[in-house]
């Protein structure tokens, strides 16, 4: 479907739509079509992003989940994914280690719980979790479940239903797996697994009982098309939280040299991904250092969520300067209920 035909009844009142989306109305692919169509140097360009933030508000408070990921191992993935410093297959001078010891990962989560954040995750590179490291974390979730009370996540790639249930007995409440794109664009990033193995991982931990966190990256050259796929494939698998991370070209990486997007490109993007699927935490992921005044515009264009501190292999805004801006900005950092 062309994104440059958009629907002129639709686009004479913004506001009527908005309305609609609070009463309970699911945006429909067309729609969505119109909406990406409105251009930048529009009036209406600003009544998009305002109006998806109050669609933000009214489903969601204005409270911004905070969430925090420790790198628990690092480097010498055996996948060929584009964007990844992580990968084998490039050169990235990225640091490598095995799965960590359990203190220095329960010294993380507590110090993110002491200074306030929701969610806590360990993120380990390669395709899947191998067996003698998944006995290794369950020990670590039932420990870490047991010694601090904050709510637990995991992302650890590629897993059966079985290994996902068992994370859930250890203490693990959501599950993080990017599908990263729509499957059309897919295979333009990686090759070593399929779109549909990401798919049976997300369904999977669905069954298991798991929440599921599941987004993608933009700015690696997609269409609005690709962007589009991708959201609507979320909200049809009822993802409560959407990823929003941006391309970081990584020195040694095939797409070391890809052009930024705009910021109206990436506030635009976070708004549409908010009316299609507006009961969502839409969050700030990797890249956010890219997003002028460290996404500040984009928590008054629909976004109601952020991963804070360090990522993965790059630096994130810290803990305090998030709080002083969330402050700035009349919104709190309360766990929903």
């Amino acid at each position: 479907m062309s994104i440059t035909q958009p629907n002129p009844t639709l686009l004479d009142d913004l506001n009527e739509l908005q309305s609609k989306i609070i009463s309970g109305y699911t945006l429909s692919r067309e729609e969505a079509v119109s909406l990406v169509a409105i251009s930048y140097d529009s009036p209406q360009f600003k009544d998009l992003l305002s109006l998806a933030d109050g669609i933000r508000c009214h489903f969601l408070g204005n409270n911004i989940e905070l969430c925090s990921i420790i790198n628990a191992k690092s480097g010498k993935c055996t996948e060929n994914c584009k964007f990844c410093a992580q990968s084998a297959h490039y050169d990235t001078e990225v640091e490598t280690y095995e799965l960590l010891a359990y203190q220095p990962i329960l010294e993380m989560a507590k110090e993110n719980e002491a200074a306030g954040i929701h969610r806590f995750s360990l993120v380990m590179s390669g395709r899947g979790i191998e067996k003698d490291d998944l006995v290794k974390t369950l020990q670590h979730y039932l420990r870490l479940s047991r010694d601090s009370s904050i709510s637990l996540c995991a992302s650890l790639g590629i897993m059966t239903e079985e290994g996902l249930r068992a994370l859930k007995a250890a203490g693990v409440k959501m599950y993080h797996h990017n599908l990263e794109s729509s499957q059309n664009f897919y295979n333009t990033l990686c090759t070593t697994h399929s779109y549909q193995e990401r798919l049976d991982t997300l369904k999977a931990a669905k069954s298991a009982g798991l929440s599921l966190c599941s987004g993608g990256i933009i700015g690696m050259g997609e269409t609005w098309d690709d962007r589009l796929d991708m959201i609507f494939t979320l909200r049809d698998l009822e993802a409560v939280s959407v990823p929003v991370n941006l391309l970081n070209p990584i020195i040694g990486t095939p797409f070391e040299n890809v052009p930024k997007l705009s910021q109206n490109e990436i506030l635009k993007t976070i708004a549409l991904f908010r009316w299609i699927h507006p009961r969502a935490d839409i969050r700030l992921g990797g890249g956010r250092h890219l997003i002028d005044q460290a996404g500040r515009n984009a928590f008054t264009s629909g976004a109601s969520a952020t991963i804070t501190g360090n990522y993965l292999t790059t630096t994130g805004q810290d803990i305090s300067g998030d709080l002083a801006m969330f402050k700035s900005l009349g919104l709190s950092t309360k766990i929903r209920k």
